[in-house]
């Protein structure tokens, strides 16, 4: 579709195509990429926003931390992105080489999430009121590692602290080699509607290349955004967690003008794989995992919310995957004639 990148490049690294999956605190571990990445169409995924202090304090730790848990990938991963979060520039730093001797392609630094316990701390959004400091934060990470570096930020504080354009000439001047705008403000959170025109205000700011975010819910929107901004990629999060095939859709409609829609099968096909995925990790947490993305994947369901409480009501992991297949069993597809 005319208009729309191939692809971009963030430093040497190339992204294609020129779509990004969005750091998301639960959600973005190494099962959600992985599945993510097998479904085709993203080209760059993200770690979970994780803390640089905890990532420091692992280099003491005798034994692996619930830090370094957040970082954890595999090798069909990459390209893939580092996010942190933090507001002192020592151990900014000091997590960032951790990063890059993890072997992640890029590293990016958070100044975007709203959340209270982080804006508190002074991470995240919480940084949009301290420019010297991100400056600061900035400079001491450039100089600490060499991979690609990056950073994901919000327009400002409020519709009177608006500093989206500063901020994206300050990673430009600090040595950054690209920028993510979502471009609410810390006080919206995620109400409201994102206002696109400040993405294109730091487009034609800066030479580096900017990956617009927010709002984008279906495949035409990524391709308005682009049209409206000018913006080098898409950046999705939200949507994707309810919509994994959002990244495929978009290459579709790119290609021919339509995209394929989820069919019933299609929904099952998604939650039995991505439950098998966490079944075989055997984390702690599988049977919360497994409850929290029930939420998500139910949207667009059949009796989705019958569904939900079948999977809230089951205490093991292989009986949360029993009920999937007996739900859709009940709907006409027969457990085990999955797709290849």
């Amino acid at each position: 579709m005319p208009g729309f990148p191939d692809s971009f490049r963030i430093g040497g690294i190339a992204i294609q195509p020129a779509t990004v999956l969005a750091p998301m605190a639960g959600v973005t571990d190494t099962v959600f990429r992985r599945f993510i990445r097998n479904l085709g169409g993203c080209g760059l995924i993200m770690t979970e926003f994780t803390s640089a202090h905890g990532v420091s304090a692992s280099l003491r730790a005798r034994k692996p931390t619930r830090t370094l848990k957040y970082l954890a990938f595999e090798p069909e991963e990459h390209p893939i992105s580092a996010q942190l979060f933090g507001a002192e520039p020592v151990v900014m730093a000091d997590a960032a080489r951790v990063c890059q001797d993890l072997g992640f392609d890029i590293l990016d630094i958070n100044f975007g999430c709203p959340v209270n316990k982080v804006v508190k701390c002074n991470g995240g959004s919480g940084l949009l009121r301290d420019l010297p400091l991100v400056e600061r934060i900035l400079r001491e990470v450039r100089a600490a590692v060499s991979i690609p570096f990056t950073m994901k930020f919000r327009a400002g504080w409020n519709d009177e602290e608006l500093v989206a354009v500063r901020m994206a000439r300050l990673a430009e001047d600090s040595g950054l080699q690209a920028v993510a705008l979502h471009p609410r403000t810390r006080e919206q959170g995620y109400s409201g509607n994102a206002d696109w025109r400040r993405i294109a205000e730091v487009k034609d700011a800066v030479k580096i290349p900017v990956i617009g975010n927010g709002d984008i819910v279906r495949p035409e929107d990524a391709v308005r955004m682009v049209a409206e901004t000018g913006c080098d990629g898409v950046m999705i999060g939200r949507a994707a967690s309810s919509n994994p095939w959002i990244f495929r859709q978009i290459r579709q409609y790119l290609a021919s003008g339509r995209y394929d829609h989820p069919t019933e099968r299609d929904r099952y096909e998604m939650m039995r794989t991505y439950y098998s995925m966490l079944i075989e990790r055997d984390e702690p947490d599988t049977v919360g995992k497994m409850k929290q993305f029930a939420t998500y994947f139910t949207h667009g369901v059949r009796n989705g919310a019958r569904l939900r409480a079948e999977v809230y009501h089951a205490h093991q992991a292989r009986e949360i995957l029993e009920r999937v297949d007996a739900f859709f069993d009940g709907a006409g597809i027969p457990a085990g004639a999955l797709s290849s």
